[in-house]
């Protein structure tokens, strides 16, 4: 074997680990036939019988245990690296990624997840495409869809209202100007929205979250945002009431293996306690200024 391939030694530990391709398909989110061939690549690749096939699953062969001692010693060298990684300050790293807006939200709330006396560094990920977290790319994602495969938990929080909002002289002009998320960087049912209303004029496009909400503040025209962020503009007001077709679930999703750290328990608690705490503000139930 010219090159080891350390996916597929990862692979190959999932499936010595679980006896099978079922279980190693659950722990990893990869497919079971993906697996398979894999494995028989691994086979042909170390010119080496690694497994005993049967209709109950998989066993080790002679050579397989071998690998198996070996590969156990560089997975746990692998877990050394990372947390050295991670503690690079003695510190432990959280990292919760979510989308641009609840980014900025996170941000204005900072308090009530983290303080610089916490035992913990945190990394804040404002991401549109969201993160694999089977590779942890993150120790917490925040997402609209329940994690539907591999070995990840998840935890349903709040509701997520969306509604049009503009300053006071915007949305008092008779004829309606909105701005928009560009089509090609919008990732969500609300960015797409506006674009998918064949009544609704675009003046201004944008590329991001952040931008928008500046145009709306600007008087470009009407955004929709969500209720958390434009409800809680004191230049803005919402135009008529929360979008029905646009509310969606928060979830928290984290990795099985990482819930239970104390650090990330932590976040997890603080998490759902803020956004509980502000239910009302995220389902556009508070009372802000409305414009007819």
């Amino acid at each position: 074997m010219k090159d080891e391939n350390w996916d597929d030694l990862r692979l190959f530990l999932a499936v010595a680990r679980e006896g099978g391709l079922v279980g190693a398909a659950e722990k990893t989110g990869i497919s079971g036939p993906t697996i398979g061939r894999r494995m028989l690549a691994l086979e042909r690749a170390t010119g080496h019988h690694l497994f005993v096939r049967h209709n109950k699953g998989y066993s080790l062969a002679p050579d397989g245990e071998v690998l198996l001692a070996h590969v156990r010693a560089m997975d746990a060298q692998a877990s050394f690296i990372r947390q050295w990684n991670e503690n690079g300050y003695c510190l432990p790293i959280v990292s919760v990624a979510c989308d641009g807006w609840l980014a900025m939200f996170l941000a204005r709330h900072l308090t009530d997840i983290w303080t610089k006396d916490d035992p913990f560094r945190l990394c804040l990920k404002a991401t549109e495409t969201g993160v694999d977290l089977i590779f942890r790319e993150a120790e917490i994602a925040l997402t609209h869809q329940r994690p539907a495969a591999g070995n990840l938990a998840s935890r349903q929080t709040v509701r997520t209202g969306y509604a049009a909002y503009a300053t006071p002289a915007v949305a008092a002009e008779p004829e309606e100007r909105w701005i928009s998320i560009g089509r090609e960087q919008a990732s969500s049912t609300a960015d797409r929205w506006i674009s998918r209303q064949p009544d609704k004029w675009i003046s201004v496009w944008t590329t991001t979250t952040p931008t928008l909400l500046e145009l709306a503040r600007s008087g470009a025209g009407r955004a929709v945002l969500p209720c958390l962020i434009g409800d809680t503009e004191p230049g803005l007001v919402r135009i008529g009431a929360p979008i029905e077709a646009l509310s969606v679930d928060l979830w928290i999703a984290m990795h099985d293996d990482d819930r239970n750290r104390p650090e990330v328990r932590i976040m997890i608690d603080r998490l759902v306690a803020l956004f509980h705490s502000q239910q009302s503000l995220f389902q556009g139930d508070a009372t802000p200024s409305l414009a007819s």
